[in-house]
């Protein structure tokens, strides 16, 4: 039997140019088929005459076919047919018969391919042997092959190995005899005994790129030789069918290719996998195609070739494939049993299978893995690191006795080294570092993603990534280890799966329907299809879930909204995808939504996805994701989602306060609200061109020279700016990429790192270029510095001009001055440029969206000065006015997150102005009968894949717009153009864009690189595109490793040992988490991932997406190590993190120089072949220390000063960069999550979790046209007003401005419309000018005037008058009815009482609100003056306190002059018990206030005790009280101590329902420890006793920080000396943390924690107000309830003359904002008086929930009223005494 190919073409002299029968490919022309012909009938009338390589059929001028075509046949047919003068031919369905002539075609080529390595030696194009069979297996051990399957030649068969040099792959066939299992017996599945009975024969082949196959190892022995081709991942594989059955209906081309059928598994049974959900594992496979990547062939060489074998491992060898000898080669075939055996329970084989008594004992004996180590287990098999078949049940016993954790990282570590371990025993003598990537804090707004992508042939699982987070991950956060992020490819060195006509891949999309329908398996846990997200859909991605006993996909998806009115399939996925889109919560974030109408004319829609918003949301939102504009001013426009509405809003001063206004074309759905999230903002970033944009101004009369020259500078500034620091801070300052990270290259040049030839600077430097001269290469991506790319909102005000079709003639006709007026207006302002000012862009100028393919969708538009407008920056303001929306004629776009291209550059400006524009209506839906079903969502999708024709569109496109002479203009392109619209618009319709062959381009232009076609389909272009490629040259990235680090940083420290060692430790966390985003995304070094500048990834997203989430992954990659190693470092001092960061500095460098000198050491010893492998490769990464690059800065310019520094702005004009500010990590006063978020609506109030409805009071409901109304309307058809604010993440409702008597909260009090308008009118924003008593004053003689009753605040006496209040920075409303004011808790009788106290309820908590300040002083105590609020925040959810914690709030009246007026039964309780309130502990005593005081002590009206709570139900709240003082009001602190530590009989706490014991931590950074102490003690509270006992601890603040007192730490003290914020941070809340937790006790306290004059901290250090925000925001995380004093005296609060001033005014603003009861003490307005002290206000704050106001406790109800007035007296003995005002 002979192994030869029979192939007359593969051992040939190919010099035989004029043989025919020797040429490698052979064509002949045909004529004489009718018009109707097809591919098929060709192919049947010639099939016999040879084996044929392509069909094509030809038509004429106008596209009709005419009967005349072209063969190819390879190799050459054995008979000249073509000699024939007439060729008989019949065709089926056509009774005649035709008669055929011919001609030959001489080739064009000689059929040899060039050497890579010597152009001179040439090699045939194709070259085949004939193997003696083929081992299919994998490598078991480094020279052990385990083979698991033999293919073997036969007599009707030969194994082929076929080198083409053409396509630069190897081709291998080979054939399958599939038997009966039943005669097979127990025997492996394809073993084929020749006693069992054939079922059926099939040949496969399989194709592998030379690129992917980078060695071959040749094993002699004796007469037969062996090539070991082993890969790391697999190649396609294909079964072949008869050619019969391949011709698709209507092609006009047809290739020997189509025969070939992509394969996902090679078995006896595939309908086996019916059912069968995906599994890593493969049952019993005849051929595991997707984990037997190794192939053993054997040639006989007595057989064989032997000059041919030869030739073809040369020619290898030249095409850089290495041959290597491996003598020990060893082939196993007895195999160990796979891991599967030991680790997993057996499952049934068969639905409904009742499983047997062994089944049970088999399942006992197979101790589950965790469910974490399972998987990472799973992602080294998948990834081929480890093998199933190596690890044995030593092993799993060996894994499972570890600490699960442990093994984790082991296993994790494994998956970072990116290398094949064969004896798995070894990973347990790895020593792990100290640090683990994936025990390290991540950012609040990232999780945790597995992912998994499924390839035709294998599943990949990755370890678990840091990415952000979006709607439905935040919900289910404590499930997120079930979610599942999977990715459908094609094989992992192709990347994205391309959709394909015919039915060659059909196979594949099964597979795809079959993991959608039946989910994933790993382990124990099974994952089920849940939905998209609708980037995800387009790059062929979804979530899956694993389900539990309570929580299915079902549910989730019920959760996500309600969609059971959307009928279009299409319309359905995408509303199910918006609930994935990455986003940024903004926590707590209470917003009054107001319904608007849209704005149309006819079918065009001018608002669609726009809406507004308040300045002050913007604010919030923009300190919520950390970003600030270069003016002070928050973004001008977010692009959002809301529950089911989705677009932009724009700030607006339309919207008042927390105002949101939406219109119906952003509401989508019905969705649960779970809180605003932001997306993304406006902001300024480069313009540049591309391919799409020049074709078509090209097409529009822009000369081609324009763009050259543009390209040309570009080039050359490029390169000298890899040299010259002047020009690479030009250009990196002025080309901003939308990551804004060229600003951070360029602060780096600034700190003289280019200029010290720094490696990571340079390497940054030459990655730069090459990133952007890859762009001017392949997209022509030139930069245009007179232009931006903006997000699109609509002018609110009707300024602007739209389009009216009436003047377009004279954008033709017209003299240049009416041309210019007869275009559209825009508003364009630039948030810095000229003299870093806002600069407003006027004129001609150009408007597009990304992709123009229409000449009609580049417009021209002109900028135009609006004073209305100039709140907008770095945005685009569109016109609401003309005939149709401009948006839409930009390509079909619209104003809900599109971003579009302006250009004022009068270069580019093209002669032709404003082609008419395209329609881009979409076709009508695809509609279905019935509710939408998971399997029509999953049907879909598959659908998609097949049939997204878009990308192949765009390239017919642009090959057209360089190939025909009209370009863009020309018919074909036209239509094109539309049926790429047509394509985009798929996913809403589900109406796909069939692709005509008519449209299918012939000819392909050389700047597309369309290597895959036959040479004489390439013509080199001429025109615009050509020149433009053939300037670029592509510049190769390679790293700067062996350049020294820099000394001086270096040099700067002497650092020890055990900072080296911890920086190592680190370091190793890092790095593996480097390492882990470069294996997700497939990026080649870690550069990119710092940089942002990727060259190449794993094609999940196109480019420009891809760019934005690089982005903000490596954004939070940093973040979270910056996190880590101010840990390690002890704080954020400089005078800490700079050594640390120069040890992480030092350690870098140890670690490239090691692996620099073992490189060279290996190169010397001949170990390694220098340029063979890359640097990169063996190199450490170096990104390390650049965490810190300002740091380094500093440390490298000797400016060793300290941390917070005012760096310089380097960004030039025209950027508008924003600059990153710390984001805060919780919403002050509303926890992590938001708990209190609330949406008012115009049907009332919707909570967090509740379903939010909009517009559905409107016929068309969600995605209607029909417009909303503009707000709430009562039944009598009166508007309604609630005025509120919110700050920092926190809100307040406020009762309504003006109500005809007492409102009560949730309804609204109606208004008449006069009064309503002239309320619309009052301005209430400019807080910074006025008090909030002073807008009510306003306010109320507005309504006054209007006819409305006077309100209380109108009516308040004088001295509320001359009293200013507490303001927030932000729109704010005054209190209302001031005359109402009540007692907000001083006793009735029918309270808890415990130590002469009552309790409040912990699920109230009290907060700051707007604060009366006078600056007189009170004559009570000689005492140090300042002011102080106490205010009560909630507690962030996972505190998880329980409902019913208690803190007594009527120490405020106990001590004071307190009368009795308890029930008889709590009389008898209380017994004699002490009064800690009372001097010297003596006891409470009825009346004991004697008349002689001034007034009766408490009136009648104030009886009530300060029970400050709600029903005593569950919640999850923590107190803060804010207490703001113009006179003493330490008595006020100390009664708030004794409150708590008063009872040592926790037993006595009754409202604690844990019987937890209360403790108290005081900061005082004014007072020492000795003044606390003896204020305390006149109320008989002994702190030192309570110190000792552990339940009191003062932090002195003081001495060490500002005084250099020397004072010791002791029992119960801390003391202050670090003046860095986050010591200050981490010391307290250690405090917190050791009194909390009692070392005796395993319950928690609950700890007061009160924080005195904190804001002499702020005055005295450099920390920001936004950093102490988050700095009392962790400590509220420790404690149970804060009390915070700050002062805020008049002239401090509202002069703002300082820098100073203003921070001050803006941190106790910020505090007020957040809070929700405000205690304000201050002196007599009228002067001293020898028996009152002063005045103390107590007066709801904007964090008041008046939905908590008459709920009942303990029998009575709970404060229901506004605010409160006493007057009160502190005695020299420390008792105080109160009285209402009046009385």
């Amino acid at each position: 039997m002979s192994s030869k190919v029979a192939s007359p073409a593969t051992n040939i002299d190919v010099s035989r140019r004029n043989d025919w029968s020797h040429w490698l490919e052979l064509g002949v022309d045909f004529r004489g088929f009718p018009p109707k012909v097809t591919t098929k009938d060709v192919w049947k009338v010639l099939k016999a005459e040879g084996e044929i390589l392509t069909i094509e059929l030809f038509d004429d001028d106008k596209g009709n076919l005419n009967g005349r075509g072209r063969v190819r046949f390879s190799p050459s047919p054995s008979n000249p047919f073509w000699l024939r003068s007439n060729y008989p031919a019949r065709i089926d369905g056509d009774p005649n018969q035709y008669s055929l002539s011919f001609r030959l075609l001489q080739p064009k080529r000689d059929f040899l391919q060039p050497s890579l390595v010597d152009p001179k030696r040439r090699y045939p194009e194709s070259m085949a042997l004939g193997a003696e069979y083929l081992d299919f297996g994998f490598m078991y051990e480094q020279t052990t092959m385990m083979g698991m399957y033999r293919a073997a030649t036969t007599a009707s068969n030969v194994v082929t190995f076929r080198l083409n040099l053409l396509h630069r792959e190897i081709e291998v066939t080979f054939q399958i005899t599939f038997r009966d299992q039943k005669a097979q017996g127990t025997r492996p599945e394809g073993s084929d005994p020749k006693s069992a009975r054939p079922i059926r024969i099939q040949d496969y082949v399989f194709v592998i790129p030379l690129a992917q196959a980078t060695v071959i190892h040749q094993i002699l022995s004796g007469q037969q030789s062996a090539l070991l081709l082993s890969l790391e991942t697999p190649p396609n594989f294909y079964r072949k069918y008869d050619g019969m059955h391949t011709h698709q209906c209507g092609a006009t081309f047809w290739n020997r290719r189509n025969t070939l059928f992509r394969q996902t598994d090679i078995m006896y049974d595939p309908r086996k996998l019916k059912d069968a959900p995906l599994t890593l594992k493969k049952t019993r496979p005849t051929i595991d195609i997707g984990r037997w990547n190794t192939y053993h062939f054997v040639f006989d060489m007595a057989k064989t070739d032997r000059a041919l074998y030869t030739t073809m491992c040369n020619a290898l060898r030249d095409f850089n494939i290495e041959i290597l000898s491996l003598p020990q080669f060893k082939l196993a075939t007895n195999r160990e049993p796979a891991v599967w055996e030991y680790i997993d329970r057996p499952v049934p084989s068969a639905k409904g299978r009742i499983s047997t008594a062994l089944d049970d004992l088999m399942s006992d004996n197979v101790p589950p893995l965790s469910f974490p180590v399972r998987y990472q287990l799973e992602v080294c098999i998948s990834e081929g690191w480890l093998n199933e078949y190596n690890m044995t049940k030593e092993f799993v016993d060996r894994l499972m006795s570890v600490e699960p954790t442990k093994a984790q990282d082991l296993l994790e570590y494994i998956s970072n080294q990116k290398r094949r371990v064969f004896n798995p025993m070894d990973i347990f003598g790895i020593k792990i570092l100290k640090g683990s990537a994936s025990r390290l804090k991540i950012p609040h707004y990232c999780t945790y993603v597995r992912s998994a992508t499924v390839t035709p042939t294998m599943i990949y699982f990755s370890t678990p990534y840091v990415e952000t987070s979006n709607r439905v991950l935040r919900q289910y956060s404590e499930h997120a280890d079930r979610f599942l992020r999977v990715r459908f490819t094609d094989e992992k060195f192709q990347g994205k799966l391309n959709s394909n006509e015919g039915e060659s891949m059909n196979e594949i999309y099964t597979r795809v329907k079959r993991a959608l329908n039946n989910g994933i398996t790993i382990g124990d846990r099974h994952f089920e299809y849940l939905a998209s997200g609708n980037s995800q859909f387009r790059e062929h991605g979804a979530y899956f879930f694993c389900p539990l006993a309570h929580l299915g996909v079902a549910d989730i998806r019920k959760w996500m909204g309600d969609f059971q009115d959307i009928k279009v399939v299409a319309k359905y996925a995408a509303r199910l995808g918006q609930c994935f889109s990455t986003t940024r919560a903004i926590n707590g974030s209470r917003v009054d939504m107001i319904e608007i109408p849209d704005i149309r004319n006819g079918k065009f829609l001018f608002t669609d996805g726009v809406g507004k918003m308040s300045k002050f949301l913007a604010q919030l939102a923009a300190s919520e994701v950390g970003v600030h504009m270069p003016t002070a001013e928050p973004p001008s426009v977010f692009q959002f989602r809301l529950g089911g509405a989705k677009g932009v809003l724009a700030v607006s001063s339309d919207a008042k306060m927390r105002e949101i206004h939406i219109r119906n074309s952003q509401y989508k759905f019905h969705a649960i609200h779970s809180g605003l999230e932001i997306i993304r903002w406006s902001q300024f970033s480069a313009a540049h061109l591309n391919r799409q944009l020049i074709v078509v101004l090209s097409a529009l009369q822009v000369p081609s020279e324009v763009f050259v020259d543009m390209l040309k500078n570009q080039l050359s500034n490029l390169a000298q700016a890899m040299t010259d620091e002047k020009m690479a801070l030009a250009l990196l300052q002025r080309e901003i990429d939308p990551n804004q990270m060229t600003l951070v290259v360029a602060a780096l040049i600034l700190d003289g790192f280019q200029r010290v030839k720094e490696p990571f600077v340079l390497s940054l430097l030459q990655l730069w270029r090459a990133w952007s001269t890859k762009y001017l290469k392949e997209k022509a991506k030139i930069v245009v510095h007179k232009g931006a790319v903006l997000l699109g909102c609509v002018d609110e005000t009707r300024t602007l001009k739209g389009h009216f079709d009436k003047i377009q003639h004279l954008r033709v006709h017209g003299s240049e001055e009416e041309r210019i007026k007869s275009l559209p207006e825009v508003f364009v302002q630039l948030s810095k440029g000229a003299n870093d000012k806002p600069q407003i862009m006027l004129g001609p100028m150009i408007l597009a969206r990304n992709p123009s393919l229409h000449p009609g969708d580049i417009r021209i538009v002109c900028g135009v000065d609006v004073p209305a407008l100039h709140h907008l920056k770095d945005a685009v303001a569109l016109p609401q006015t003309g005939d149709r929306d401009v948006a839409h004629m930009c390509s079909g776009g619209d104003l809900d997150g599109d971003d579009y291209l302006v250009i004022w550059d009068k270069d580019l400006l093209p002669r032709e102005w404003n082609h008419p524009p395209m329609d881009y209506t979409p076709p009508d839906p695809v509609v279905t009968q019935g509710n939408v079903t998971t399997d029509d969502i999953t049907t879909f999708f598959v659908n998609y894949m097949k049939n997204d024709t878009l990308p192949r569109i765009a390239h017919a496109h642009l090959a057209y717009a360089d190939y025909l002479e009209n370009g863009v203009k020309d018919e074909k392109c036209i239509a094109l153009a539309a049926l790429h619209s047509r394509a985009v618009d798929y996913m809403k319709t589900g109406v796909h864009a069939e692709f005509p062959p008519a449209l299918r381009p012939k000819k392909w232009p050389h700047f597309m690189e369309k290597r895959h076609k036959p040479k004489d389909q390439i013509y080199v272009s001429r025109k615009v595109l050509g020149q433009l490629y053939d300037q670029v040259e592509r510049v190769d990235f390679a790293p700067e490793f062996e350049t020294p680090f820099d000394k001086r940083i270096l040099t700067a420290y002497e650092l020890g040992q055990e900072i080296l060692a911890e920086a190592a430790d680190v370091k190793a966390a890092y790095d593996a988490a480097m390492y882990r985003v470069m294996a997700q995304h497939e990026i080649g070094t870690e550069f990119e991932v710092w940089s942002t500048f990727v060259l190449q990834h794993a094609n999940q997203s196109k480019d420009f997406k891809f760019h934005e989430e690089i982005g903000a992954i490596s954004a939070a990659l940093k973040d979270r190590f910056r996190t880590a190693c101010y840990e390690k470092a002890g704080g954020r001092d400089f005078d800490q993190i700079g050594p640390f960061v120069a040890a992480m500095y030092q350690v870098t460098d140890d670690q490239v120089v090691g692996a620099l000198e073992r490189r060279q050491k290996a190169i010397l010893a001949g170990k390694l072949q220098k340029g063979r492998q890359p640097l990169t490769q063996s190199m450490p990464l170096m990104s390390f220390p650049w965490l810190f690059a300002g740091i380094l800065g500093k440390i490298a310019n000797g400016e060793l000063i300290g941390l917070q520094t005012n760096r310089q702005d380097f960004t030039l004009p025209l950027q508008g960069q924003l600059r990153k500010i710390t984001p805060r990590k919780r919403g002050f006063g509303h926890g992590a999550d938001g708990e209190e978020d609330v949406l008012k609506t115009a049907e009332g109030l919707v909570h967090r979790g509740e379903l939010l409805k909009l517009f559905d009071h409107d016929e068309g409901g969600p995605d209607s046209s029909i417009s909303g109304t503009s707000g709430p309307v009562t039944p009598d058809g009166n508007r309604t007003m609630r005025l509120s604010i919110a700050q920092n993440g926190n809100d307040s409702l406020l009762d309504e401005l003006i109500a005809e008597g007492q409102g009560t909260e949730g309804v609204a009090v109606p208004l008449s419309a006069e009064v309503a308008d002239e309320v619309q009118k009052t301005d209430l924003v400019s807080l910074d000018e006025r008090t909030g008593l002073e807008a009510s004053e306003e306010l109320g003689q507005t309504a006054k005037e209007a006819g409305a009753p006077e309100s209380g605040a109108a009516r308040s006496n004088s001295d509320q008058r001359k009293s200013p209040s507490t303001v927030a920075q932000a729109n704010c409303a005054a209190i209302p009815t001031a005359d109402a004011l009540i007692d907000l808790g001083f006793g009735d009788g029918n309270d808890h009482r415990f130590g002469g106290f009552s309790a409040f309820q912990s699920d109230e908590s009290i907060a700051t609100s707007l604060l009366d300040i006078p600056d007189s002083e009170g004559t009570a105590a000689n005492y140090p003056r300042s002011l102080s609020s106490t205010a009560l925040f909630k507690t962030p959810p996972d505190n998880d306190i329980a409902v019913s914690d208690a803190m007594p709030l009527s120490c405020l009246d106990k001590g004071l002059v307190y009368e009795e007026h308890q029930s008889a039964s709590d009389e008898a309780k209380q017994g004699d018990r002490a009064n800690p309130f009372a001097t010297n502990g003596e006891a409470w005593k009825k009346r004991e206030a004697s008349q002689e005081d001034r007034g009766d002590s408490l009136g009648a009206d104030e009886k009530d005790e300060a029970f400050i709570g709600a029903d005593g139900q569950p919640s999850l709240l923590e107190r803060l009280t804010l207490i703001a003082e113009g006179a003493a009001y330490n008595w006020l602190v100390v009664r708030f101590l004794a409150a708590t530590l008063a009872s040592g009989d926790r037993s006595q706490w009754d409202y604690e329902e844990n019987g937890a014991e209360a403790a108290a931590v005081l900061v005082s950074f004014l007072r020492d420890r000795n003044f606390w102490k003896l204020e305390a003690s006149r109320v008989g509270l002994d702190l030192d006793a309570h110190a000792k006992s552990g339940r009191f601890a003062f932090v002195d603040g003081l001495d060490q920080l500002f005084l250099n007192t020397n004072v010791h730490d002791e029992r119960g003290q801390q003391v202050l000396r670090d003046p860095d914020a986050w010591s200050v941070e981490q010391e307290v809340s250690s405090t917190i943390e050791a009194v909390k937790r009692p070392s005796q006790s395993t319950q928690d306290r609950k700890v007061l924690l009160v924080v005195d004059s904190i804001d002499l901290y702020l005055a005295a250090t450099e920390t920001g107000t936004n950093t102490l925000h988050e700095i009392i925001g962790e400590w509220r995380e420790h404690a149970h309830s804060t009390i915070v004093t700050v002062a805020s005296d008049f002239p401090l609060m509202h002069s703002r003359t300082t820098p100073l001033e203003s921070s001050h005014s803006g941190f106790v603003a910020g505090l007020a904002l957040n809070a929700r009861l405000v205690m304000s003490v201050r002196g007599l307005d009228t002067g001293v008086a020898k028996d009152i002290s002063g005045v103390l206000r107590l007066a709801k704050g904007y964090g008041w929930d008046k939905a908590e106001e008459g709920r009942t406790q303990h029998g009575r109800s709970t404060v229901d009223k506004e605010e409160k007035e006493i007057l009160y007296f502190v005695g020299m003995d420390g008792r105080v005494k109160v009285w209402e005002r009046g009385h």
